[in-house]
């Protein structure tokens, strides 16, 4: 056979090795398909169940981080509505306790950031007239809100916790607790039921 042949055939052998070739129907069929990307979760809604009108009832803690086991009860009302077309709510939350004649006049200001997914919930009493710095920060998940930030008390610096949880269209439980060991123990200190009236 001719040189000239033999590189004919050659190059033809090339030309066929190089061509792409159709997947086969099981390979096509095994590749995984592109997977889409998750949808930032949309929490804007989380405190919608709050709007209305609540009887509350509070229990709280005499003297938190002391040892104390003290508590105190006191019952009222709290009135929630809309903010910024929706995008944030606000409360007025008013208890008292006419044995002893204790009161709690507070305010509630929640805000949420669309960026990261968090509300903000910054709270006021009318006793001292400003909003406690910084705000309680979180979200909610599964049906439970936890907020979190770091406050000083009495001289040191503390971790402070919210929850939100066993919410019913007609009912909520919320618990403030306090820790100085970073999380690892926590100490109850507010407990607040609210079953709606309207």
């Amino acid at each position: 056979m001719s040189l000239a042949r033999l590189l004919s055939i050659a190059a033809t052998i090339a030309v066929a090795l190089a061509a792409p070739r159709p997947a086969s129907p099981q390979s096509a069929a095994s590749s995984p398909a592109p997977m889409a990307a998750p949808t930032p979760r949309d929490g804007q809604h989380d405190f919608d169940w709050m709007v209305g009108n609540w009887k509350a009832h509070l229990k709280r803690l005499v003297n938190p981080l002391t040892g104390s086991t003290t508590w105190v009860e006191l019952a009222g009302t709290q009135r929630t509505w809309h903010i910024l077309g929706g995008r944030a709510c606000m409360d007025e939350f008013i208890v008292e306790n006419p044995t002893d004649k204790t009161k709690v006049e507070a305010l509630t200001v929640r805000l949420y950031n669309p960026a990261n997914q968090t509300w903000s919930i910054y709270w006021a009493n009318a006793a001292n007239g400003s909003f406690s710095m910084p705000p309680t920060v979180g979200r909610w998940k599964d049906g439970r809100g936890e907020f979190y930030d770091h406050e000083e008390w009495n001289g040191r610096w503390i971790l402070v916790r919210y929850v939100w949880s066993d919410v019913t269209p007609t009912s909520a439980h919320f618990e403030q607790a306090f820790s100085v060991d970073g999380g690892k123990t926590w100490e109850v200190n507010w407990i607040s039921n609210i079953t709606r009236t309207t």
